[in-house]
């Protein structure tokens, strides 16, 4: 009987690995695979939170895993008087087999039948681990030196001791808030201590302090620096910028030795010995098991049948980035939140969620729909009685941005994200809540953004923020500030909200909310075309708040082809005659159809860039809404060569610095600004909806 369970507990475990796409890769540095890691949900923390980029592509470089603040991670052998440190000089370069969000393993060859196989995961926010196994395959016995070390490239340490033990080190390090975590008071651990062990007694330990003087990297310290017999106990670290461990094996031909490395980091002020003991704890922990966690995890996630091997890569490492910005509850978080990326750490993108950020739980609902669902509830808790959102809500900030007398919210997304969530997760408990939190929103908006009372709505408080296209619009920075005007898109959001309103209401069995709601949906949308509509130019525009015309300033200087006239699509309030003149804009190339996707202003317009800001790039989630309305509207074509242009950009990146962008080029194979950011991981949801390449 006990071998039949343990035979069917193989078979469970082995059908999962066998339908676990990143559990069977062969990648190479040319494919589009995401290596930045961070750790699970469950094992992560907000303040202390150390991720880790795996940079094993460049030939400048080692293999390392690299934290922008906090040192990289590598490794340097030395065979027969022979340094190898940089990927150049490596026998075989790496190839990947496993990739998740918090781990990867990979093989690669530093010398001619030396072969290295390493397991790394971050195990949690603090601590990382490394399991190396190094294989000769000569028939010759070896003696290999392996020297785990951490370089900082950027900043010096000054007057700082470190303490040496039989089995690694301990020494600090500092990292620094930007601006606008100061001034949001973001919580930030600056002042941090470190340990690097390994699972045996170390053959060495040494520094360098004066890289900056030597050009040849691979000559740092790896023939006298690192030492240990001539070493006493307590070392002086002046502004010392790599620190080494040495580990020297004999490895017989035909065998294998293991050794395993683990990084850890403390606040300065606590107990050393406690992370050291945890460290040294997690030397036999079996790695295995965790990745079998992510191979449950992962077996949730919609099955396509990909013919296109690029974009089947794209769509399982959409949801690593996705997943790898998740953080359990903390602070004033009840339920479990996301940040726009891990690694880099910058403020803006630390502070917490926003709604527009939050489309990306219409992908992310698939892989796991409780989190995405708490993930909509960090709002719902947050929200004021009169049904006012903040801006931006995170464990440790309530954005809201007092301005003119009112707060800022963001873009009314929000109805329309919960009832999409609802549409996968099915949970009435989730749909209850969010209905009575989405009507609590939608009515703030309607109560506080229409000043003059003629049931057009503008953006408000601080309004750049608000509208989501907060950089270089063309109306913003060439005609006038976005309050002096009926705001397009602004209506147009509202007509979804209340559409999902009635939807949600019907699903929960409210016939008269749900009336009232369509009929909103449907007053507004006869207001919006004819207001906003202008039949000569068959596009729609921004109106002057106080004469609903197209001029502010000078004759028809509101009329500027930006992407937000084709919400109409997406919130369906264009009509047949009204959409097939939108689409004559919108298969224009000299207008909108650029070779990566849909600008955010037209490329006829003076004030355009490709790769801009809010005046011409791809900004992924937004091209997502165009193609839902393309599908609604039967222009299913266009739809699909749509998300043909957006994911050639994005696969190129990929392929290339294997990062995720915030936006993207529309003409040229370039992407913008902040790097792995969650919002691309939307990307996912075009390939779930197609159910194809």
């Amino acid at each position: 009987m006990k071998s039949i369970i343990v035979l069917a507990i193989f078979s469970i475990i082995t059908s999962i690995q066998a339908q676990n796409y990143l559990s069977n890769l062969h990648a190479t540095k040319d494919d589009p695979i995401y290596t930045t890691y961070a750790a699970s949900l469950q094992r992560s923390e907000y303040i202390v939170n150390e991720a880790y980029q795996f940079v094993w592509y460049d030939p400048e470089k080692g293999i390392s895993f690299e934290v922008a603040q906090a040192g990289n991670l590598s490794l340097a052998f030395k065979l027969n008087n022979k340094i190898k440190t940089k990927l150049q000089h490596f026998y075989k370069e790496p190839i990947i087999t496993t990739s998740y969000s918090d781990l990867v393993k990979f093989y690669y060859y530093p010398y001619k039948d030396i072969r290295v196989e390493n397991f790394f995961i971050v195990f949690n926010s603090r601590i990382a681990i490394q399991e190396i196994k190094i294989t000769n395959e000569s028939s010759f016995d070896v003696e290999l030196n392996v020297y785990p070390y951490l370089f900082y490239p950027t900043r010096n340490y000054t007057n700082i001791k470190q303490t040496i033990e039989k089995d690694g080190v301990i020494f600090n390090h500092n990292e620094f808030p930007d601006g606008w975590m100061k001034e949001h008071n973001i919580p930030f651990q600056e002042n941090l201590t470190n340990v690097l062990l390994i699972n045996s007694t170390i053959d060495g330990f040494g520094t360098y302090n004066q890289l900056e003087k030597q050009k040849d990297t691979s000559r740092i310290f790896f023939f006298n620096d690192v030492k240990s017999k001539e070493l006493s106990n307590i070392a002086s670290l002046d502004t010392a910028k790599v620190i080494a461990l040495q580990k020297n094996l004999a490895i017989p031909g035909g065998q294998s030795i293991t050794i395993r490395v683990i990084r850890g980091v403390v606040e300065a002020e606590k107990n050393v010995e406690s992370l050291f003991n945890q460290c040294r704890n997690l030397m036999k922990e079996d790695l295995n098991k965790f990745l079998f966690e992510n191979e449950q995890l992962y077996s949730k996630i919609p099955r396509i049948k990909f013919k296109n091997k690029e974009r089947e890569a794209l769509y399982w490492n959409a949801f690593n980035l996705i997943r790898q910005c998740m953080l359990p509850p903390e602070g004033k978080c009840n339920y479990n939140y996301y940040v726009f990326s891990r690694e880099p750490r910058w403020g803006w993108g630390y502070g917490g969620q926003v709604f527009h950020e939050s489309l990306v739980m219409l992908a992310y609902v698939f892989m796991d729909p409780i989190s995405a669902m708490n993930s909509q509830r960090v709002f719902i808790e947050r929200q004021w009685e009169d049904g006012y959102i903040n801006y931006r809500t995170g464990p440790y900030l309530d954005e809201q941005i007092p301005t003119d007398g009112q707060f800022t919210t963001s873009a009314p997304w929000f109805a329309w994200q919960n009832w999409e969530v609802y549409k996968v997760s099915k949970d009435k408990k989730f749909l209850e809540e969010a209905y009575e939190s989405s009507k609590k929103f939608y009515n703030y908006v309607l109560k506080n953004r229409d000043s003059d009372n003629d049931g057009l709505y503008e953006w408000g408080a601080n309004a750049i923020l608000e509208c989501v296209r907060d950089g270089r619009v063309a109306v913003w920075d060439e005609v006038g500030d976005p309050k002096n005007f009926e705001a397009v898109d602004m209506n147009i959001f509202l007509v979804s909200e209340a559409k999902s309103l009635s939807n949600m209401a019907k699903e929960l069995g409210y016939e008269d909310e749900s009336i009232k709601f369509l009929n909103d949906a449907v007053n507004r949308t006869n207001l919006i075309n004819k207001t906003f509509w202008d039949d000569e130019t068959g596009f729609y525009y921004h109106v002057d708040k106080s004469n609903h015309t197209f001029t502010f300033k000078n004759k028809n200087d509101l009329k500027r082809k930006e992407i937000i006239a084709f919400l109409a699509l997406w919130a369906g309030v264009a009509d047949k005659d009204k959409a097939e003149k939108l689409m004559k804009h919108l298969k224009n190339p000299d207008e909108f159809w650029r070779s990566f996707g849909i600008p955010t202003l037209s490329a006829d317009d003076s004030y355009y860039n490709p790769i801009g800001y809010w005046n011409g790039p791809i900004w992924v989630p937004w091209q997502y809404l165009i193609f839902r309305g393309l599908l609604d509207y039967g222009y299913e074509d266009e739809a699909k060569q749509l998300v043909d242009k957006v994911l050639d950009n994005i696969t190129y990146q990929l392929k290339t610095n294997h990062w995720f962008w915030e936006f993207y080029s529309a003409d040229d194979y370039q992407a913008g600004w902040n790097k792995t950011y969650i919002w691309t991981g939307i990307l996912a949801r075009f390939l779930i909806d197609l159910g194809k390449e």
